[in-house]
């Protein structure tokens, strides 16, 4: 009898060790491309920030060196950047996170085959170069929507490189981590990589791709800590006593960005659909390099803080004593955004929106002229409402500035403003932005791939 038992507990024993070997194996296998993925976009992200900050140093020695012949560099590196981008990769234009979207939404076994139009790593590559021009040439972009199209590239590109008897993995879920993991590193902002994927890009319950999202977000995010070092996109504003009439002021503020951050997709929806009627070759290029003219124009009359990102700005107003900003400031960073965004190059418009809200909070706290720690509650509700507006994301966007300025004490009014943000903006629009140009992309991909082209 004891012998017996102990055949059957050595069987069992066996058995059950070669199940866990099996299952380690397979987790493990599952794993790694995630992890190589997240690796590799941590890294990348660090390099196209260092580069990207270059390109806006470049932009700034432009107009303090050159003066007048800004006129004729910033429209040259408008063309430049919209070349690259039309000849080689035209759908490395814009911001980035629409064709992510668009390629999550075919990212089926009928439709597979249109990603490669929408991510791959010559996209990724023209991306990454057309926007450092653009950077160079003052266009009011952002590397954060570029850097997920890029991340979700290098992603979707490991993904195809599994070979036939690998472990099947989704593909959409390989694009959504990438997408998260490059917003996680651009940011530093682990939290809102994750928000990000689970309110703008997928509609999928999280319990499908939550282990794989969460270590590819680490993952990217330590590689970026460990060549960048411990950071704050933005620092720690001071926000040690606010006083309780700041509520009506940020209530007005929400409502002011979401209707003017409404207006500018609303005008830029328009200009794309102007730009279609464009046919001929040297109509598309005079509209390319009038973009760049009228923002090198307004550079010279109004001064480098119309330029760039607006990183810059949302420095000043937070960390400063020089709170106080023209008010025609917010208008100025808006147009630039439209001119910039709709000439067909590549760049986001997450850090000109939250460079947009910032300076709509300062104007707003110059009028009523509040004190320092009321003026910074204010610019952080101005850019989480601008960028609510434009996402309609609002739990991202009320992370992000979060994270960005560890701003924990006024997380209810950050809140606040994001959902008055986007209660307003859906009043205004029934579309959300970038869920528009989804379905733009997809219907430019649909066209390619039946041979009809696209416009």
């Amino acid at each position: 009898m004891p012998m017996r038992w102990q055949i059957l507990r050595s069987f069992l024993k066996k058995r059950f060790d070669t199940i866990n070997n099996e299952r380690l194996k397979r987790n493990l296998l599952n794993a790694l491309p995630f992890w190589i993925g997240a690796l590799l976009c941590g890294f990348i992200a660090v390099i196209y920030a260092q580069l990207f900050a270059l390109a806006e140093s470049g932009s700034v020695w432009l107009i303090a060196k050159v003066h007048y012949w800004l006129l004729l560099i910033m429209p040259a590196c408008f063309l430049l950047a919209w070349w690259l981008v039309n000849t080689y990769a035209p759908f490395a234009r814009g911001s980035g996170i629409p064709q992510v979207s668009a390629a999550i939404e075919l990212a089926t076994p009928k439709h597979h085959h249109m990603i490669n139009a929408l991510l791959s790593l010559r996209i990724a590559f023209i991306k990454l170069i057309s926007s450092l021009v653009m950077a160079f040439g003052g266009g009011v972009i952002g590397r954060e929507g570029p850097t997920i199209q890029i991340s979700a590239s290098v992603f979707k590109k490991i993904h195809d490189w599994l070979p036939d008897w690998y472990p099947k993995i989704s593909r959409q879920n390989m694009i959504v981590t990438g997408a998260a993991a490059g917003l996680a590193s651009a940011f530093n902002t682990p939290l809102g990589g994750i928000v990000f994927a689970i309110e703008e890009l997928t509609k999928t319950h999280f319990r499908f791709f939550k282990s794989a999202l969460l270590t590819g977000v680490i993952i990217a995010g330590l590689t970026a800590l460990y060549f960048l070092g411990p950071y704050l996109y933005l620092g720690y504003p001071l926000l040690n006593t606010v006083s309780g009439s700041v509520f009506l002021l940020i209530l007005l503020l929400a409502v002011a960005a979401s209707l003017l951050a409404s207006g500018m997709t609303s005008i830029i929806l328009h200009l794309f659909r102007f730009k279609k009627r464009l046919k001929k070759r040297y109509q598309q290029l005079l509209y390319v390099a009038l973009c760049g003219f009228l923002l090198a124009l307004m550079a010279l009359l109004l001064g480098e803080q119309m330029l760039g990102s607006g990183k810059g700005i949302m420095i000043q107003t937070l960390f400063t004593d020089q709170k106080e900003v023209p008010w025609y400031l917010p208008i100025c960073r808006i147009f630039g955004s439209l001119v910039s965004f709709t000439s067909g190059a590549a760049g986001g418009v997450f850090a000109p929106s939250l460079s947009a809200g910032a300076s709509i909070g300062a104007v707003i706290s110059g009028w009523v002229h509040a004190g320092a720690t009321e003026t910074n509650l204010l610019v952080l509700c101005g850019m989480t409402a601008f960028l609510t507006s434009v996402t309609r994301s609002p739990f991202t966007s009320a992370i992000l500035i979060l994270e960005m300025t560890n701003s924990h004490t006024v997380i209810f009014y950050i809140l606040m403003a994001a959902l008055v943000a986007n209660l307003v903006t859906k009043l205004f629009s029934r579309h959300a932005f970038y869920d528009t140009l989804k379905e733009q992309y997809i219907h430019e991909v649909r066209a390619e791939q039946s041979g009809t082209g696209h416009s």
